[in-house]
């Protein structure tokens, strides 16, 4: 963070926006910086339009100014609209509530925009839908235990939650959490296990009683360098109780990124062709790949026939509603 002033910046005015006095020693500590590069912050907010007062002596320090109203929203068109896109996007993320909650974000955000913006940012938001992905109620994440989580890996502050592993057991974690990966649906949490001495991946769809434990820790090195790599090797790395064979119209290459969080296997690479093997925890999870790497290539499944069947009565399916 100290070597992103742009987010150095916004994290400061988050803590500003607390409503309290803080110390410049405390402000320094928090952000990892010089009290020469807080003072540098301090003024580039006043330059923004932030009404950040400092107060000098013992219990000097700073603050917003009480009652401020802040600068009004300024975007050019792109940012409008990567805004928009990113709030519609947000409604298919496996968060409960998310969906309305971006809606809601999405109506304030267009009451704020000149006239030319809104009407981009309103078309982006009645003309975009999302494709929601086989799934039950059973891998939703809870926004709160996001949001902690989130500020655990800021902060650099350990954590504690329930959670249930894979067999159904139920465990208690004390952890250091480093980084939160989104995949589709998926959340996990690169965290160093306490009790365990190493690193692990937590699905957050399976915390329960998500809090800060209070004490601080000192940022570890995750394998790799790489929390998104950390936490795919460890998908690879887990049994599956489904298995698929397909043929994909695409070299090597080309399925890296499209098959990045699928637990796969090239196992034949043709000229312009692969046979990959795919695993997953359910049928209907193999059915949403083997239709994600079918909007990239031409996909021909040779087993197993239940896979073959459901695809086939996919295909009927969106053959009668789109003749």
């Amino acid at each position: 963070m100290a070597n992103d002033p742009t987010g150095r910046v916004l994290q400061l005015l988050s803590l500003l926006q607390t409503h309290r006095l803080w110390r410049g020693p405390d402000l320094v500590e928090r952000l990892d910086v010089s009290a020469r590069t807080l003072r540098r912050d301090i003024d580039r907010l006043r330059e923004l339009g932030y009404p950040v007062e400092a107060t000098t002596g013992v219990e000097g320090g700073y603050r917003l100014a009480a009652g401020a109203h802040l600068p009004p929203l300024v975007l050019d068109d792109e940012e409008a609209v990567a805004i928009a896109v990113g709030l519609r996007t947000a409604a298919g993320a496996a968060i409960e509530g998310i969906e309305d909650t971006s809606v809601r974000a999405l109506a304030k955000l267009e009451q704020i925009l000149p006239d030319r913006l809104r009407r981009r940012v309103s078309a982006v938001r009645a003309n975009v839908v999302t494709l929601r992905w086989p799934g039950g109620t059973d891998d939703v994440v809870d926004p709160d235990a996001l949001a902690v989580l989130a500020q655990a890996c800021r902060d650099h502050e350990e954590a504690r939650f329930d959670y249930r592993r894979r067999d159904g057991e139920d465990s208690r974690r004390l952890v250091q959490p480093h980084q939160l990966v989104c995949a589709g649906r998926r959340w996990d949490l690169v965290a160093w296990d306490l009790r365990r001495v190493d690193w692990r991946t937590f699905r957050l769809d399976r915390l329960r009683d998500t809090r800060l434990a209070g004490a601080r820790f000192r940022v570890r090195d995750i394998p790799g360098g790489d929390a998104a790599a950390f936490v795919a090797q460890s998908l690879g790395s887990i049994p599956r109780a489904f298995h698929a064979t397909v043929s994909v119209a695409c070299d090597a290459d080309g399925l890296a990124e499209v098959l990045r969080w699928a637990d796969h296997e090239i196992v034949e690479d043709a000229e312009g062709s692969c046979r990959v093997v795919l695993r997953a925890d359910t049928a209907d999870w193999l059915l949403s790949t083997v239709t994600w790497l079918a909007m990239t290539a031409d996909v021909s499944v040779i087993d197993p026939p239940e896979l073959v069947e459901a695809v086939t009565a996919l295909g009927r399916r969106l053959a009668v509603a789109h003749p």
